[in-house]
Order: structure tokens, then C-alpha cells, then sequence
């Protein structure tokens, strides 16, 4: 059953123009006062209100969450051997050789391989051919020089740099990077030593390990170094890329191979070692490629053997005064040698003095060869 209501209205009641005209006032309703109604009454104490013209504006910042990247990738150096053969082995590979050689199709396959480099030549004999030809059309010097008087003015261009890839501390407390060595065979990649030097700022889970980056990798570190105490500089060996000789915070040295992984394969003793933090160790250019040397602000300058890091072979006080004395020593945060001239050295001391030594010198004043003052009167 469909229930419907049908509701009609005329033309002529609805829409019809609103015809106004002039009339006197008249009184609809009159309420009177009521006394009761004044006990409820209430009176509103004042109230002081501000008005700002100018629109509240809002102002928010957001920064998205840094996904953490892995690069992997292979290293395919040998290839196209059996399981059963070990390509490092030269007997195997040799064997194998053979037994390939004896083979019935091995003599088709070489074959091939030849014509393939018949029509590799062919197909560059036929370019030589063609450029041979297109360089009989060039009629027109497109070089040719039209103002010979001019004088010829150099463009400068403003020097330059631009930021490749950004390295960042993955820790949650950020440290300053106190030295950086570069990988000696192709500089692909570096080691960072990171420190905060202040003394006592560091907070209580403040990390010590320093990172070895690959430089086209910014995501993550190749190696992550894990000395006793964070470490303040760090040096590759240029004749053993593997090595790595480290200054600690404390005074200690700590040797690290990246083959060994990411712990110090050995440390100086504390007893041998410096007082204050190691601010500068090289390696020294010997046979051996095992020694290197150190400076740290105890005035102290040490040598040391990477095979036997138990105690220094040998030690000098930077003292201007050149006598060997303990107490005139100056702290050193510069170190610098020549490889031609591995005795000789020069050092930067905290109070600005720059000393010229010599490790062979038989006497305190042979030692200490020359000092350079820092400061001008």
C-alpha cells in the first residue's frame, strides 16, 4: 500500500508583493517592575578585557625520521671456477687448466672465440674507414680565429666548493672529529678519530669508538673502532693499509688491524705511556714500516715499535731550554716530520714555541736544535 499526500497550493497565495504603509505606534505589552525580583539582583564587578588587532598566527616545524640505509655489494674478482677448485692455489688452477685442455670441444670453442675477434676487427676497421671519409668534408675551419688583434681576456672563475656526501656521528651524543687519516692506496677511504677534549664535559654515556668511512658510503661506517678510551688522532700505515696506529685520551697507544676486526690488536702500558692525552702520532719512514713516534701536552715526545708496544725504544723532553729537563718541558699539539729526514723533526708546544729536534743528537743541545719563540715584543 503507498501512502501519498498530495498538498496544492494556489498560484495566487503565494509570491504575493508586501505592501507596507505608515502607522501609529502602538503598546503590545505592558510588564511592570517587580520588587521581589530586586533581592536576586546581582552586580557584575568590572571586568577589563584586551583587544589585539593583528591575526594569531601559529608557527610549526616538522622533520621526518632519517631512515637507516644499507649498502651491500660483491666484489667479483674470480670467477668460473669449480667448488672443488680453489682459485688461490696455483697447483689446482693448473690442474684444472689441463684437464680443460684435454677436452674434445675445446678446440671448437677457441676457434669461435677467434672469429668473434675477426668480426670485432673488422667492425673497427670499418669506423676507422668512415671517419677516414667524414673528415674530408670539414671545408670549413670552424676555429679559425676572425679577431687575431683582440686582446685575449682570461675568464676567473670564483674558486668553489660544493659538499659530495656528509659523514655524521651515529651515537646519540655527538663528539668532534680531532684528526682524520686517509686510506694510503686510493683514498677511498678515511679514519676518524672522535673526542670530546674538554675536560670533564663528556657525559656518562658518551661513546669512544671512532669510525672508518668508505667515502662513497655516507650511511654507514666501513669499521667502527673500539679503543680502552676515546681516541684523539690516528694514522694509517702507508706501507701496511691494514694498520692503524691510534692516540687515546688517556696516553695510551692502541694498534689496530682491520683484518682483525674492530678491538686494538695491542696497547702501550700505562706505566710507558703518556700522562695526558696523545695530541699528534706519525709513523716513521723505516725498512720496517713498524715505527712511529709520539707527542702528547706532558712535554714528552716517545718512539715506539709496533711489535713490542710493552715500552717505548726511546724518548725526548721537549724542553726550549735544552737541557733535558723534565720540569722546562712544554706541552705539544703539533707534530711533523720529513720522510727524507727521519731524525729531525719539529713540534708545537702550548705556549706557541715552535722546536726544531734531532733524535740522533748524542747531547741535550744536539737534541733540541733550534727554537722558534711564538710570541713578538
Amino acid at each position: 500500500m503507498e501512502i501519498v499526500y498530495v498538498y496544492t497550493k494556489k498560484r495566487s497565495e503565494f509570491g504575493k508583493q508586501c505592501m507596507f504603509s505608515d502607522k501609529n505606534s502602538e503598546l503590545i505589552v505592558d510588564i511592570q517592575p517587580n520588587p521581589e525580583y530586586l533581592n536576586d539582583y546581582i552586580e557584575k564587578n568590572p571586568i577589563h578585557r584586551g583587544i589585539q588587532i593583528s591575526q594569531e598566527m601559529s608557527e610549526h616545524e616538522v622533520n621526518t625520521e632519517r631512515n637507516s640505509v644499507d649498502v651491500k655489494g660483491i666484489n667479483h674478482t674470480e670467477g668460473g671456477w669449480p667448488k672443488d677448485v680453489n682459485p688461490q692455489e696455483q697447483d689446482q688452477v693448473l690442474r684444472f687448466r689441463k684437464k680443460v685442455e684435454k677436452d674434445e670441444n675445446y678446440t671448437s670453442t677457441m676457434l669461435n672465440l677467434g672469429t668473434v675477434s675477426f668480426i670485432l676487427a673488422s667492425v673497427i676497421h670499418s669506423f676507422q674507414t668512415m671517419e677516414h671519409f667524414i673528415k674530408q668534408n670539414n671545408a670549413v675551419d670552424i676555429y679559425e680565429p676572425y679577431f687575431e688583434d683582440a686582446d685575449m681576456i682570461e675568464a676567473e672563475e670564483t674558486p668553489s666548493a660544493k659538499i659530495v656526501n656528509v659523514f655524521r656521528d651515529p651515537y646519540e651524543v655527538k663528539r668532534g672529529v680531532n684528526h682524520i687519516s686517509w686510506y694510503p692506496e686510493d683514498s677511498s677511504k678515511l679514519a676518524a678519530a672522535y673526542c670530546i677534549t674538554e675536560f670533564q664535559a663528556a657525559p656518562a654515556n658518551t661513546s669512544s669508538n671512532s669510525l672508518i668511512w668508505d667515502i662513497n658510503n655516507p650511511n654507514n661506517p666501513e669499521l667502527t673502532l673500539m679503543p680502552v678510551s676515546p681516541l684523539v688522532c690516528v694514522e694509517f700505515n702507508p706501507k701496511d693499509s691494514h694498520a692503524l696506529i691510534a692516540g687515546c685520551y688517556n696516553g695510551q697507544l692502541a694498534l689496530f688491524d682491520r683484518r682483525k676486526g674492530s678491538h686494538p690488536v695491542d696497547t702501550t702500558t700505562l706505566e710507558h705511556s703518556h700522562r695526558d692525552p696523545v695530541w699528534k702520532v706519525i709513523w716513521i719512514q723505516s725498512k720496517t714500516g713498524s715505527e712511529c713516534f709520539s707527542t702528547s701536552t706532558d712535554g714528552l715526545a716517545l718512539w715506539w715499535d709496533v711489535r713490542k708496544l710493552s715500552e717505548p725504544i726511546e724518548s725526548m723532553y721537549l724542553d726550549p731550554t735544552k737541557k733535558q729537563d723534565p720540569s722546562a718541558a712544554q706541552g705539544c699539539y703539533v707534530l711533523e716530520y720529513e720522510p727524507t729526514i727521519p731524525t729531525k723533526f719539529m713540534v708545537g708546544t702550548e705556549q706557541g714555541t715552535i722546536i726544531q729536534c734531532n733524535r740522533k743528537g748524542k747531547t741535550p743541545a744536539e737534541k733540541i736544535s733550534g727554537v722558534f719563540p711564538g710570541t713578538f715584543e
